[in-house]
């Protein structure tokens, strides 16, 4: 039998990763994602950036999708906690995906901040990851996490405690049945 410590512990790791992923992808959406040069007419060449948020506008609502993934698998249980998993899974997938296309590792023009570009596609493709696995160990670990409101459910296999015999006469007797005659 698992103590009831064990049985938390998958679902605040759970938590935690949609958390950190949450994170990422906010942050990843404020840093700068594209660079380029642009003609500006007289003022000449001028170095055009593009944030995370600019270059995509899914970001910020995968974000929020973390967030509510988080109370969701806390709030659910059983089958619900695992189609909750399956929709985490596909978002961080989504997000991997988005960190992914057009990243390029070259060809960037002069004064570009390559550094602050790759940070902002690896935090969009970490938060993918997290998400990813965050589902995944939702679909695999639900039956094993704990439930909101758990606590208070009556263990399944505690039997009725016996009664007072006078008082079952009673609740006999308050139901409309004779307890003194044999059946």
């Amino acid at each position: 039998m698992t103590s009831p410590a064990s049985s938390k512990r998958p679902l605040w790791i759970v938590a935690a990763a949609l958390l950190l992923a949450a994170a990422a992808l906010w942050g990843s959406s404020r840093l700068v994602w594209a660079a380029e040069l642009r003609d500006a007419g007289v003022r000449g060449m001028v170095l055009d950036k593009h944030t995370g948020e600019q270059e995509s506008d899914a970001l910020v609502p995968l974000a929020v999708l973390a967030l509510a993934g988080v109370a969701g698998l806390i709030a659910a249980g059983g089958w619900l906690r695992r189609v909750l998993g399956v929709l985490v899974a596909l978002a961080g997938i989504a997000a991997g995906w988005i960190a992914i296309d057009g990243w390029r590792f070259g060809g960037f023009p002069e004064g570009a901040p390559t550094a602050q570009i790759f940070a902002g596609r690896g935090l969009a493709l970490l938060a993918g990851i997290l998400m990813l696995a965050a589902g995944l160990f939702a679909i695999k670990g639900a039956g094993r996490m704990a439930k909101l409101g758990a606590r208070y459910e009556a263990p399944a296999g505690r039997k009725k405690a016996a009664k007072d015999p006078d008082a079952e006469l009673w609740e006999a007797l308050s139901e409309g049945e004779d307890p003194t005659t044999d059946r």
